[in-house]
């Protein structure tokens, strides 16, 4: 299966993941703890069906030691006893933050609350921003139908 278009081949496409390859470092180096950081976006990417970014994330949290029974919880996170709440707090956020046209109201004050009671500003931040970032690159991915399976850890970066 190939890819619709040739991301890393194209100028604009190019310059456009720059920019989103250069906000995602900016958040990495926040203070929101790394191991959320790749639950979220292992959660966004499966709620999108983004099969190149699940690959990815899976394989990255797998390579910086995350535990493959709470990977493969991730989807099934509100039953799996396995998250911390806070972290539980962060996939509730995620999972509104990814699905706004879903649901009329957006992002609900209970779901925001409780992100509030475990992260402070900067990680709220990081968090939103991490979130808005996941859904963009998914949506490039999706919509080009780039290929899943491949990715190697640290490929990117």
């Amino acid at each position: 299966m190939d890819a619709r278009l040739n991301l890393f081949g194209s100028p604009v496409a190019g310059r456009f993941l720059k920019h989103l390859v250069s906000a995602s470092k900016g958040i990495s180096d926040a203070t929101l703890p790394a191991a959320t950081q790749e639950l979220v976006k292992l959660r966004a990417s499966q709620i999108n069906g983004c099969g190149f970014c699940t690959d990815m994330h899976t394989k990255d949290a797998l390579a910086a030691g995350e535990s493959p029974v709470r990977l493969s919880l991730v989807a099934a996170w509100r039953e799996a006893t396995v998250f911390t709440e806070a972290e539980r707090a962060a996939l509730e956020l995620a999972e509104q933050g990814t699905r706004i046209a879903d649901a009329a109201g957006g992002v609900t004050d209970e779901a925001w609350a409780n992100a509030a009671e475990h992260y402070d500003e900067e990680q709220l931040a990081a968090l939103v921003s991490l979130i808005a970032l996941i859904n963009a690159f998914n949506r490039v991915n999706v919509i080009v139908q780039l290929p899943a399976g491949d990715y190697q850890p640290g490929q990117f970066g």
